[in-house]
């Protein structure tokens, strides 16, 4: 007869393994998804220079492609630490609360900001909020997860 049990090392070494496939398959897909956040916002900032303040929107459109590409960047090379997914996390969540409330709310102008109220839809204005949603979507159960695997290594040690 075989023996087929399994050792509390084996089990902890095959969990750790599952739990970094499922982190690192959430780091893509946010990567992705961030990624095209940040072509979206790239590509649309020069036909939004013209709306200005003390900044302008196209300026505004360049930080928030620059904050996705970085935040995609953070999310795969530290996909174990909460703080990337927290980033990554802020970042979209914060990129989809913006083309919602400009959509729906004219707010007008505030501070150094132009006012950015824009009541339509457009393809890039689209792909832009449903890839920011996945992308918070994602981060946030990374976030979730990279807590709880690391509160459990940390517990077991």
């Amino acid at each position: 007869m075989t023996d087929t049990t399994v050792s509390g090392a084996g089990l902890r070494r095959s969990g750790r393994v599952a739990e970094a496939g499922v982190l690192w398959f959430l780091a893509l897909v946010t990567a992705a998804a961030l990624a095209v956040d940040a072509f979206v916002h790239a590509d649309l900032a020069p036909g939004y220079d013209g709306v200005t303040a003390d900044v302008s929107q196209g300026d505004l459109f360049r930080i928030e492609a620059a904050a996705a590409a970085l935040a995609a960047l953070v999310v795969l090379v530290w996909h174990r630490r909460p703080a990337a997914w927290a980033f990554a996390f802020l970042v979209a969540a914060g990129g989809v609360f913006a083309v919602m409330l400009y959509r729906y709310v004219d707010v007008g102008s505030l501070g150094p900001l132009p006012n950015m109220y824009e009541p339509i839809w457009y393809p890039e204005k689209t792909a832009s909020v449903i890839a920011e949603a996945v992308g918070a979507g994602t981060a946030l159960l990374g976030l979730v997860l990279a807590w709880r695997f690391r509160h459990r290594r940390v517990a077991a040690a």
